[in-house]
């Protein structure tokens, strides 16, 4: 009967130290959240919909959908944040 008890408290122990062990310390979890929050905002980012405008060889503006090839581009949000932006720079 001792032996068993000896086996089931040896056994808690073992587990309680393997999970106390196994914890990310305060500094380690708030890195991996920092990390978690830029990871789904630059996912966020990617996912919003936007038109590309660029010029083409004959000086037509273009707006498509996927971006061209070897020439710059202007992305547009196709969902507009709300309310006024005043952009004062020239183009």
């Amino acid at each position: 009967m001792r032996l068993t008890w000896a086996l089931a408290v040896g056994l808690a122990f073992g587990i309680g130290l393997a999970w106390w062990l196994s914890r990310d310390t305060p500094e380690e979890a708030a890195r991996k959240q920092a990390r978690a929050e830029r990871a789904a905002a630059a996912n966020a980012e990617d996912a919003r919909p936007v038109l590309y405008r660029w010029v083409d060889a004959d000086g037509v503006v273009q707006l498509t959908d996927k971006p061209p090839k070897g020439r710059k581009y202007k992305k547009i949000d196709m969902n507009p944040q709300p309310g006024m932006q005043v952009d004062g720079s020239r183009q």
